[in-house]
């Protein structure tokens, strides 16, 4: 597809919304029994969803939609090993998971589908009255950011933002240094996402396998569709890894926000030269003549109304071992993760970098200390476990969600607003207020809580 055609069809998307139903459960008539959820998607991520959801006593997986038989079967295969009971299946096509909200039994659902379908199932499940836990991204446009805010505030349907890495374990104790003054006045922070992409893998609960050097129609899993992002758009496609814990820190929509932003991106070379490159590919390869837009590295910088500086980093098509490059910097200190090593004035030697276990030791956050068993053997070192434990246990308490749309919307919107600075030659772009000024009054509630 052109690339014009790439966003309006995902904006056409996007609008496509039911009528609303609300959300009028009151606290009285609230969960007596198990959650009962639709997944919607079961690729890669879905299965890993899934496969978490099964290991659940509260949890009833009543519905599944996708439209890839392969996968479908997979999900099927892990409900029968798991002895649970065979869930409703809806595969007539990539508008059938609207036949899934109407179903009376689904409580919640999680969303793990391509990105561009990530607000239409949003706003389709909000307007239907079903909890919504929507897997990440970056947005297709600010427009479809502000339909999720209205969505949210004219239903009040529970809605959190699946990202996992503020769940981290190191993530979460450096939070809790953050919260004990450790490092003093927060400064400057760091992020990104850092992650060697060019041959895009997925995993089947099983097995790694690679794509070679196909995508679209004759890629598998998220090569069918991730990679397209990099032949149109040029920006901070995946902002919300880098950004969630940085949020944190600093009280992102609750007392700070986000003021603007500027970004600029690298020459585009990675993509094609490992295509070159590739045994399945070659300088004849069709693939090999493609003209990528997206930036090898894309640099953004934010500017908080509190007065700290973000630098966030994407970086996904050249060769390099994974990292999110966190920092987080004040008056008292410093911490790094790609070393893992941090300096605290007074404390460590002087000038002299220490290692940052001891500290994440000492100042292991209480809900990692909590919960530690239970989350052992989830997805990316148990962070898996604690963010869908933090959307199940507030929707049952019917609690606010600890990372809700606001915070899904101020986040995404980077991809778009960095996609106007890099086209406009790296010209300040503005953050929406999505809180209509709620911000300055809201409180800090992420991982306070005894759950989430």
């Amino acid at each position: 597809m052109k690339r014009r055609k790439f966003i309006q069809n995902s904006s056409t998307i996007a609008a496509m919304s039911l009528a609303t139903n609300g959300f009028s459960i009151g606290k009285g008539d609230w969960f007596k029994g198990d959650v009962r959820v639709g997944i919607i998607g079961v690729g890669a991520r879905g299965l890993s969803t899934l496969s978490l959801a099964l290991q659940r006593s509260d949890l009833q997986v009543v519905a599944i939609c996708d439209i890839d038989p392969i996968t479908t079967g997979k999900a099927l295969n892990e409900i029968e090993k798991a002895g649970r009971p065979k869930p409703e299946l809806f595969t007539n096509g990539p508008t059938d998971y609207k036949n899934l909200l109407e179903k009376k039994d689904i409580d919640a659902v999680f969303i793990c589908t391509p990105w561009e379908w990530h607000t239409p199932m949003s706003i389709d499940a909000m307007n239907a009255g079903k909890g919504v836990a929507c897997e990440v991204a970056g947005a297709m446009s600010v427009d479809e950011c502000w339909q999720m805010v209205r969505t949210y505030e004219r239903t009040k349907t529970p809605f959190m933002i699946m990202e996992n890495v503020c769940y981290r374990r190191d993530v979460m104790a450096i939070l809790n240094m953050v919260r004990k003054d450790m490092f003093g006045e927060l400064i400057h922070m760091e992020g990104g996402y850092q992650h060697d992409l060019r041959e895009v893998k997925f995993n089947d609960g099983v097995n790694y396998y690679g794509g070679g050097v196909e995508f679209g129609d004759k890629g598998y899993s998220e090569a069918k569709w991730r990679t397209t992002h990099s032949v149109f758009r040029n920006g901070e496609l995946y902002p919300t890894h880098g950004i969630g814990p940085i949020a944190n820190c600093i009280n992102i929509n609750r007392g700070n926000r986000f003021e603007y932003l500027t970004s600029i991106a690298s020459k585009s070379k990675g993509l094609n030269k490992y295509i070159t490159d590739h045994p399945k590919g070659g300088k004849d390869h069709p693939n090999a003549k493609i003209k990528f837009k997206l930036g090898d590295v894309v640099t953004t910088n934010i500017m908080t109304a509190n007065g700290e500086t973000i630098m966030l980093s994407h970086d996904t098509n050249l060769p390099r071992p994974y990292s999110l490059g966190f920092r987080v910097q004040g008056t008292n200190g410093i911490w790094m993760d790609v070393n893992n090593s941090l300096y605290i004035e007074g404390i460590s030697p002087s000038h002299k970098w220490e290692s940052a276990e001891p500290y994440l030791k000492e100042y292991d956050h209480p809900l990692w200390k909590k919960y530690e068993s239970e989350a052992s053997g989830a997805g990316h070192g148990g962070m898996d476990w604690f963010v869908m434990n933090a959307f199940i246990e507030a929707f049952k308490s019917k609690d606010p969600m600890p990372l809700d749309v606001y915070d899904h919307a101020s986040w995404a919107v980077i991809t778009c607003l960095s996609e106007q600075s890099i086209a406009q030659g790296a010209e300040p772009q503005s953050f929406p207020d999505f809180t209509d000024g709620k911000w300055m009054n809201r409180k800090p509630i992420f991982s306070f809580g005894d759950n989430y």
